[in-house]
């Protein structure tokens, strides 16, 4: 028996955006036609600690993630993502920080070809942590921008990011900020990833049509989205018991009524409905699944395992 470590170094050099997107494109597809067995998650600590599996039956391969979340610390995401089959005997141990940031990008952009619009070309950036530089891959993967704007309270971290992506987007009009509000006025996509605890902007403030990713929040005291705009936009989210239980925002506006369980589609059942007209604004909410992690585990899996 062998167990074959991968770095964050190695996962970045095998796996491609546009492959991580695929992957998880069809591991939701499967969550929605019964392949998996997925427990809700653990969180210990009010979520400093996570605890994630996913089992894929028509495969007997599994996919165990552990990590320790603190946003004063850099990297502010580190765990493991161990692979297993019963089929062999080796396993791979992958590490999570990179594994997380990858598969929270490739939802979205799995959500962002599902629900924008397909001339959408520019995003405004909400945050400029460690998950930010793969929300723009992956929505650039799926409808190459024209414009991004970085919007974060510290406009040192928010220019740091453009900087490491200037060379990933050629041509793309580059933009930092610190006003959300007045970022997200012209936008025609915003994702959404911060640790906030209440909204970032009124709805008031968006366009029209819009398309919302929000990945940030993922604990019931935190929020990243008004009550407003989930009432009023196509809202798709990753799975419903996980939402339930652990998205503030989703959690918030059930209470006050401003929406209703029948209200929100799981991300599996829409890739798999018959093509749909959304309304104009659309919104995709996540607070991360463990099928994601197993889609890349696999990837990895077929890469390094013999």
């Amino acid at each position: 028996m062998k167990t074959i470590t991968v770095g964050e170094r190695k996962i970045r050099e095998a796996v491609t955006m546009d492959e991580a997107i695929e992957s998880v494109r069809r591991a939701f597809v499967g969550l929605a036609g019964g392949e998996f067995e997925m427990p809700t998650r653990t969180a210990l600590r009010d979520g400093q600690f996570l605890v994630m599996s996913a089992h894929h039956r028509p495969t007997a391969s599994a996919m165990f993630k552990t990590l320790s979340v603190n946003f004063e610390r850099e990297p502010a995401i580190a765990g493991t993502v161990a692979w297993s089959e019963t089929g062999r005997s080796d396993h791979l141990v992958a590490d999570a920080g990179a594994v997380t940031a990858l598969r929270t990008g490739a939802v979205v952009g799995v959500a962002t070809d599902l629900l924008a619009p397909p001339q959408a070309g520019r995003l405004t950036l909400i945050g400029a942590g460690g998950q930010a530089p793969d929300q723009v891959r992956a929505v650039h993967a799926v409808r190459p921008l024209r414009q991004l704007t970085v919007v974060n309270a510290d406009p040192t971290r928010a220019q740091r990011l453009v900087d490491t992506l200037e060379a990933e987007l050629p041509g793309v009009e580059l933009r930092t900020a610190s006003d959300a509000e007045a970022a997200v006025r012209t936008a025609e996509i915003v994702c959404c990833a911060t640790n906030a605890t209440s909204p970032l902007f009124p709805e008031s403030a968006l366009p029209a049509q819009v398309h919302v990713n929000a990945i940030g929040a993922y604990r019931p005291t935190m929020r990243e989205l008004p009550d407003e705009l989930l009432a009023d936009s196509t809202v798709v989210i990753d799975e419903l018991a996980a939402i339930l239980e652990e998205s503030g925002e989703v959690i918030h506006a059930l209470e006050a009524g401003a929406i209703t369980k029948d209200a929100l589609t799981e991300l599996g059942t829409a890739l798999t409905a018959p093509a749909a007209v959304y309304g104009k604004r659309t919104v995709f909410k996540s607070v991360g699944v463990a099928v994601q992690d197993w889609a890349l585990a696999r990837l990895l899996a077929d890469k390094f395992l013999p």
